[in-house]
């Protein structure tokens, strides 16, 4: 038998060992600080949006654009871009620069809390490349969300745009494509947090599998998650068109079970987009569908003997969209107050971060179904 080498010692395989869990660890932490920058932007954006602030800055300037005005001078010159805005001559008409200071830092906040998460996640991931922490696939997968938050960025002009030319509000449509990217990439960014967390854990030795996870578990999983996604983009829609400023009253719509206004548009299929009492009675309906999945994905969790720990997501999940439906009604009966409104947004992306954790332990986890006592 041949000997080992110095470098094949034990010692120092278990020494490599430690440091690529370290490095696993370092990755992980940075990964789930940038989730919550993440979390944190979309909540900024919810209040920027809640206090029609988003259209009070009309230039998008990614590198000069870091820096409020600071003169009066400068500041006049961009309340006078405003002024010639159509939400300004529809809405806000004859309003001060003392208001108008107001709106300017949530949306100066919100662009600003943008260009963090782009440095929060691009010089740590330029540090981690150039110190050999990446394997070439997770690298790919990292760069590739990196892209998707430049995206993010001019996908947030875009939608800026629509809401400068005759009309007093973004397009409904560019707002739920902003929010649905913010979705997409915060669950892409907490799914590679969490199989690197899988990595760090695993032992030689993996705990027996028994029962497997059935294919229908699976199945169910992908589909609720799929299921608060939607959820999630309808509220985009009640957004964008004010929807939660009508029918305000629950569990009726005007006294009545399907609002008597469902299908006023022509063509038909346009009421699911642009007709605020089919808006607002759909995204009702994928609430209570949301509730009865994690209900259902609950039972099926249980039924398949999941681990103790495996179980998890699934249980807070119902806690979660029980929570949501009564953030959801409040926010409606008490005709959107802002903080309960944030409060209803943070929901969904707790709702929905949930339901990637159970989707990831479903597919990703190898231990997930070991029996235990």
């Amino acid at each position: 038998m041949a000997e080992l080498s110095k470098e094949d010692t034990p010692m120092n395989l278990r020494t490599g060992g430690q440091r690529a869990a370290g490095e696993n660890r370092a990755i992980v932490i940075w990964l789930i600080v940038c989730c919550g920058m993440v979390v944190a932007m979309m909540l900024i954006g919810a209040i920027t949006r809640l206090t029609e602030s988003g259209l009070s800055m009309v230039e998008w300037r990614p590198l000069i654009g870091a820096f409020p005005p600071i003169s009066d001078a400068e500041w006049r010159r961009v309340f006078d871009l405003y002024r010639k805005t159509s939400e300004y001559r529809l809405e806000n008409a004859g309003m001060s620069l003392a208001e108008f200071k107001t709106i300017f830092w949530w949306e100066f906040i919100h662009r600003l809390w943008g260009r963090l998460i782009g440095a929060a996640f691009g010089l740590p991931l330029i540090w981690f490349a150039v110190r050999g922490y990446l394997t070439k696939p997770l690298a790919l997968r990292l760069f590739v969300l990196f892209l998707l938050g430049g995206a993010q960025g001019a996908i947030g002009w875009w939608m800026v745009k629509s809401g400068l030319v005759d009309r007093a509000d973004v397009s409904q449509y560019r707002l739920t494509v902003h929010l649905g990217m913010a979705f997409l990439i915060l669950g892409a960014m907490l799914w590679v947090a969490l199989d690197l967390v899988n990595r760090s854990a695993a032992t030689p030795i993996s705990p027996p599998v028994s029962p497997p996870v059935s294919p229908r578990l699976r199945r169910y999983a992908a589909g609720f998650l799929l299921l608060i996604f939607v959820t999630a983009l309808s509220g985009g829609l009640v957004a964008g068109l004010n929807a939660g400023y009508a029918y305000n009253d629950w569990p009726y719509m005007n006294g009545q079970i399907i609002p008597e206004e469902y299908g006023d548009l022509t063509p038909a299929w346009i009421n699911l987009f642009e007709n605020v009492a089919a808006v607002q009675f759909d995204h009702r309906l994928l609430a209570y569908a949301s509730v009865l999945g994690a209900l259902y994905l609950w039972i099926a969790a249980w039924r398949n003997g999941l681990r103790r720990m495996a179980r998890r997501p699934f249980d807070l999940l119902v806690i979660m969209a029980l929570v949501q439906v009564a953030l959801g009604v409040s926010t409606l009966l008490l005709v959107v107050p802002t903080p309960l409104a944030v409060a209803h947004q943070g929901g969904a992306i707790t709702l929905f971060c949930l339901a990637v954790w159970a989707v990831h332990t479903v597919y990703r986890n190898p231990a997930a179904t070991a029996q235990s006592s």
